[in-house]
């Protein structure tokens, strides 16, 4: 079978192509955009099949599967970035083995880094069950093993609460997850660093921060997300060129969902007045069992 898109000579032009399942990527699109700003994109946050973290595998890797044939097909992306941990790791492999020609850039928790500066070497890491409990992360956590203490907390609801702008969800998620972890501070066994492991968890820092003290420095993944992107074009020669000094080059916003609420939170978060545009992106499920 020909990849989707196969077809298709890629050009410096092109976009790239960012998912999540819900606005949290947004995060990663900060990033991107700083690092890349004369590269056009299109973010697709999927959140009319969200939340991904407390979904199986087979659900998120339908949705990864179906998300990135669209933005290929619809769109000829020229490299695409899974903006969301959980997708990273349920899909990422099936997608670069299913799209073999697609530059693809994960994210993960920020493990490696938080080992390498933290100096009491306890290290908090907030996350999904759906990335905590991936053969990905372990094997992630295995290669750091007497690096450092890693703590592991679950914030069930917490990336939900993000995505619908819900204060008080948000609050009370995070003062649970923080308050099951135990002590965060510069003593010897406390915490002095705590990995926000899902792209939703940036936009809690105050709360968060409000929570664990001024002492704790927080580690994402957004900036290494954009250096890699910027790496795998450079290889390629696909770099794009701003049409003027000074320029952005313009994104596309679509959703899955309420066009409103990704509306909104491109405004909270990115400064940004956009129009947003309704994606229809059936599932590979839906798809095979509507066949003759």
């Amino acid at each position: 079978m020909t990849p989707a898109g196969a077809g298709h000579v890629h050009r410096s032009a092109d976009a790239i192509g960012v998912f999540d399942s819900g606005v949290g990527g947004l995060s990663v699109l900060r990033a991107l955009q700083a690092e890349l700003p004369q590269e056009p994109f299109i973010y697709v946050a999927d959140s009319g099949h969200s939340p991904y973290g407390e979904r199986d595998d087979a659900h998120v890797i339908d949705r990864s599967n179906a998300i990135t044939r669209f933005l290929i097909e619809q769109h000829h992306i020229k490299a695409l970035v899974v903006a969301c941990n959980t997708a990273t790791a349920a899909a990422i492999k099936l997608l670069r083995q299913n799209f073999p020609e697609l530059p693809i850039v994960g994210i993960e928790p920020a493990l490696k880094p938080a080992a390498l500066s933290s100096k009491t070497k306890v290290i908090g890491v907030l996350a999904t069950r759906g990335t905590l409990n991936s053969e990905k992360f372990r094997a992630l956590l295995e290669s750091l093993h007497g690096q450092a203490t890693f703590v592991l907390q679950p914030c069930d609801g917490l990336a939900d609460a993000i995505e619908h702008a819900d204060a008080t969800k948000t609050i009370a998620a995070c003062a649970y997850s923080t308050g099951a972890m135990g002590r965060f501070g510069r003593e010897d066994g406390a915490m002095d660093t705590l990995v926000l492991g899902c792209t939703h968890y940036p936009f809690a820092t105050d709360t968060l921060r409000s929570l664990v003290g001024a002492d704790v420095a927080f580690l994402e993944g957004g900036a290494p997300v954009a250096r890699q992107t910027r790496r795998l074009l450079a290889e390629r020669g696909w770099l794009g060129q701003a049409a003027n000094a000074g320029s952005v080059a313009p994104t596309i916003f679509g959703t899955t969902g309420d066009a409103n609420n990704l509306r909104m939170a491109v405004q909270r978060w990115l400064g940004l007045s956009v129009d947003v545009q309704n994606f229809k992106i059936h599932s590979t499920f839906q798809a095979a069992r509507s066949m003759p």
